[in-house]
């Protein structure tokens, strides 16, 4: 295997990333525990920001709203900025969209930017490939937002 392969068997602890860590990444982190939980399956998940305006706020009230109706828990997520210890402290790291996956590259040691991925690669069956940022639309972007991290959290779950 070379360094950007990834041994999805193997997978032990994954980092959802979004730039405030305040809609998208808080909501696949959700979504993903979740998931996780009803197929019996005890992974390290967590998500992060690539900026840090929003650290240790509660993902946005409308994510929430959302993500409560379809039946997920954002209880003790509360918004971070990446590390450089994450790099190490995850197996893999899945961005919302191109740009994050440009700001992550920016700080993940080289031997580790192969654990960078973008979520939409795991939703087989959309054609979108980046998550877009509901955070000044209105409320059918969270719900869309929900929509595309469910394919790809279903995906995920498919190959670990």
């Amino acid at each position: 295997m070379n360094g950007n392969e990834i041994n999805y068997n193997g997978i032990k602890s994954i980092l959802f990333v979004c730039m405030g860590n305040i809609c998208r990444s808080p909501s696949a982190e959700a979504v993903f525990r979740h998931k996780m939980q009803v197929k019996g399956l005890a992974l390290k998940v967590d998500s992060a920001g690539t900026l840090g305006a929003h650290v240790k706020e509660k993902p946005d009230h409308r994510a929430q709203k959302a993500g409560l109706a379809r039946g997920y828990s954002f209880k003790g997520i509360k918004a971070r900025k990446v590390t450089v210890e994450d790099f190490s402290d995850f197996d893999l790291i899945l961005a919302m969209d191109n740009d994050n996956v440009t700001e992550l590259k920016k700080i993940a040691p080289v031997a580790m930017q192969g654990k960078i991925k973008l979520m939409l690669d795991f939703a087989t069956e959309r054609e979108e490939k980046q998550i877009p940022d509901p955070y000044y639309g209105g409320a059918k972007g969270f719900d869309y937002v929900l929509d595309l991290v469910e394919a790809a959290s279903d995906g995920l779950l498919a190959q670990l």
